[in-house]
């Protein structure tokens, strides 16, 4: 095996109407997601009041995600991306319609849902990386900043609808009508990429006694790690994610329990405090697109994330009685979430090569994800003897010693500099 020749893949013209016409089907199937999701997760919240069942579902809902994703970026770059879209929104309308037949027919078991949510996960370790890799060759480069900060903004959307709609929905239909909404928001996805296509990256070819041939999956895995792994600051980002969401994952997870048995609330109370999170998403949103961050994006990143670790520790120190303080948290957290990801998503979809991007996001997912089973597989039986506020405490706790700390690394402040030279 010799030396690597590239073949250089079609670059789009008009790449407004394709890519908004794909992003807006995106958009439906999202809001769809979240609102079964939201359904999903308050329905084991009442039939079971337990920790370790809404622990082992997002544990579910995580491990495709951790075992997967290192596959499934290297397939992305070298499957038709389109078509892997296609083939992940169909199998979450597929999903959705059986678990809503079960529920109709009163068939339906705690088993059922985790096998649900760990289909699902996995469809979605493949889906993530083709949209995020897409982008990067459907928009132009002085755009993705901009195409960011519309994706932050829309999460926030999400986030500030989609609780208080499955509440409402929740109170007007039952579970299984909720599901067919996500069904039919899924198929909303699939339709425009029938008409829509979606640039490939340039492919990487082996030179083998001097012919060009494909390279192997193992070689693509291989290329992917060492791609990352001459990446110093790349290689501590990813440390970093792993040992927050390690706290994080299992706080988040643990809300409807928070709502019930901390503040004595309902379904309305847990769509409070994600919608207050979805407005801090969207404010945070705009801020950054109108700001823009500073001139060094990771130093805008680190100071997202300590704010936000100050946010999730407001929820933590809230007490019963003061349920306000805890929206204000979660206020502050979703407000400095965008500044957090916002700029670090830019920095890798401008600087990491086009036909490398699938692995690279994957490889970050997988990292970022990596710890999560583990804590989901102790926070619940470890909340459940002392308490759920613990995990809010030592999240934010975290987030805020990672956030300064960052600062005074060296490779984590100089991260894009590494990756420019090392390409050159």
């Amino acid at each position: 095996m010799e030396s690597n020749i590239e073949i250089p893949g079609p670059r789009p013209k008009n790449w407004a109407t394709p890519f908004f016409t794909i992003w807006s089907g995106q958009a439906f199937s999202l809001l769809g997601s979240q609102l079964a999701q939201f359904a999903l997760v308050w329905w084991l919240t009442q039939s079971t009041g337990s920790a370790t069942v809404l622990a082992t579902a997002t544990l579910f809902g995580l491990l495709p995600q951790v075992f997967l994703s290192p596959f499934a970026g290297a397939l992305v770059d070298r499957w038709n991306r389109r078509l892997v879209m296609m083939a992940a929104d169909s199998t979450i309308a597929v999903l959705s319609l059986g678990l809503a037949y079960l529920f109709f027919s009163g068939q339906v078991q705690i088993w059922h849902v985790y096998a649900v949510m760990l289909l699902r996960s996995a469809g979605g370790a493949f889906h993530w990386p083709a949209m995020q890799a897409s982008t990067s060759l459907m928009v132009p480069k002085e755009q993705l900043a901009r195409v960011g900060g519309l994706n932050q903004t829309l999460f926030g959307l999400m986030s500030i609808a989609a609780p208080p709609l499955g509440a409402l929905l929740l109170s007007l239909i039952p579970i299984h009508g909720i599901l067919m909404v996500d069904v039919g928001t899924a198929l909303m996805a699939v339709v425009p990429l029938f008409f829509v296509g979606i640039p490939q990256p340039r492919r990487v070819l082996d030179l083998v006694d001097g012919k060009a041939a494909p390279t192997s999956l193992w070689s693509d895995l291989r290329a992917g790690f060492r791609y990352v792994a001459s990446w110093p600051g790349m290689l501590i980002i990813m440390v970093m994610a792993t040992l927050i969401n390690f706290l994080v994952t299992p706080a988040f997870s643990l809300m409807p329990l928070l709502i019930t048995k901390h503040f004595g609330g309902e379904a309305i109370q847990l769509g409070i405090l994600n919608s207050t999170w979805g407005i801090g998403l969207l404010a945070g949103g705009l801020a950054l697109s109108a700001w823009g961050g500073f001139k060094r994006r990771v130093a805008t990143s680190l100071m997202g994330l300590t704010g936000m670790g100050v946010g999730i520790m407001l929820v933590g120190l809230s007490p019963a009685a003061l349920f306000s303080m805890a929206v204000v948290g979660m206020g502050v957290g979703g407000f400095m979430n965008p500044m957090a990801n916002g700029p670090l998503f830019a920095v890798l979809q401008s600087v990491v090569a086009p036909e490398m991007q699938g692995r690279v996001m994957s490889l970050l997912n997988a990292a970022a994800t990596a710890m999560s089973p583990l804590s989901l597989a102790v926070a619940g039986p470890l909340s459940d003897l002392l308490g759920i506020r613990i995990w809010y405490l030592m999240a934010g706790l975290l987030c805020v010693v990672m956030g300064l700390g960052g600062f005074l690394v060296r490779p984590v402040m100089t991260l894009e500099e590494q990756k420019e030279g090392a390409r050159q």
